[in-house]
């Protein structure tokens, strides 16, 4: 069964990658929206 915690942090892991780089892009919208509102 090591193999099935092995798939499960592998899929975490690639989900928080995922979930970072849409942060990221939505945090970059929203520094650019604020400094054009300035």
């Amino acid at each position: 069964m090591w193999y099935f915690t092995w798939i499960l942090g592998l899929l975490l892991a690639c989900a928080f990658g995922i979930i970072n780089a849409l942060w990221l892009e939505h945090t970059e919208n929203m520094d650019r929206q604020i400094d054009e509102n300035k």
